[in-house]
């Protein structure tokens, strides 16, 4: 029986998800920085979804005018979920202090506030942060990159895409994900975070990201 081929994009999945057992056995990380860092994952996923409605410009000839609506948008929408997202973890798992000092008093800005809330959550995130996350983050940056430019651009997968088909295309992966992450982290948390249960938790979004990622490649393949 012939094996399915194994892209070098998810082997670079793979290793960028195996290292925060690194941090698991020799940095002592618990769920909350486990929940952590996949939270900081969505930014750099928000980053190179931008990346890819700008390319549309060049590669598939997308409107100006779509892209003048679209990223603007999508910062605004995307940043807003991640900043009301991120302020909910820190809540659930105590992550840093002084978590409802985040929220702005004054709410003149309308959806602004919003990406302020979003800029004081990575700022208070980052200073909380455990050590050696910075490499696993940016570990994680390469590893997208790489499969935004292997891809994305080296396949041609742009031409699957518009600019609003890229508005809505990270949400799917979150939500699927995240729900059960967070959900198992909670339990963890519970359970004192043991060394076998981090494993598993993160074995398993190792094998939730692989299952994604071969079916949005597939799906490019069929359109």
């Amino acid at each position: 029986m012939k094996l399915p081929k194994i892209s070098s994009s998810i082997i670079g999945l793979i290793i960028a998800n195996i290292i925060p057992l690194g941090g698991v056995f020799f940095l002592g990380w618990d769920a909350s920085v486990i929940v952590l860092l996949y939270w900081a994952e969505n930014l750099v996923i928000g980053f190179y979804n931008i990346l890819k409605i700008v390319a549309l410009r060049f590669y598939s000839r997308a409107s100006i005018l779509d892209e003048l609506f679209t990223i603007p948008f999508f910062c605004l929408h995307y940043g807003a979920f991640c900043a009301v997202h991120g302020y909910l973890l820190m809540v659930l798992f105590h992550m840093a202090d002084g978590p409802a000092s985040l929220i702005p008093k004054q709410t003149g800005a309308g959806p602004l506030a919003f990406i302020q809330i979003l800029v004081s959550v990575i700022i208070s995130l980052w200073r909380a942060r455990p050590p050696g996350m910075e490499w696993t983050i940016a570990v994680l940056f390469l590893s997208h990159g790489f499969s935004f430019i292997q891809n994305y651009l080296g396949k041609k997968e742009y031409n699957s895409f518009t600019a609003m088909k890229l508005l809505i295309q990270p949400y799917k992966r979150i939500f699927i994900l995240h729900l059960t992450v967070v959900a198992g982290a909670v339990l963890i948390k519970m359970c004192g975070s043991p060394i076998a249960l981090l494993c598993a938790l993160v074995l398993f979004k190792i094998c939730v990201d692989v299952f994604l990622h071969i079916k949005e490649r597939n799906l490019h393949m069929q359109e």
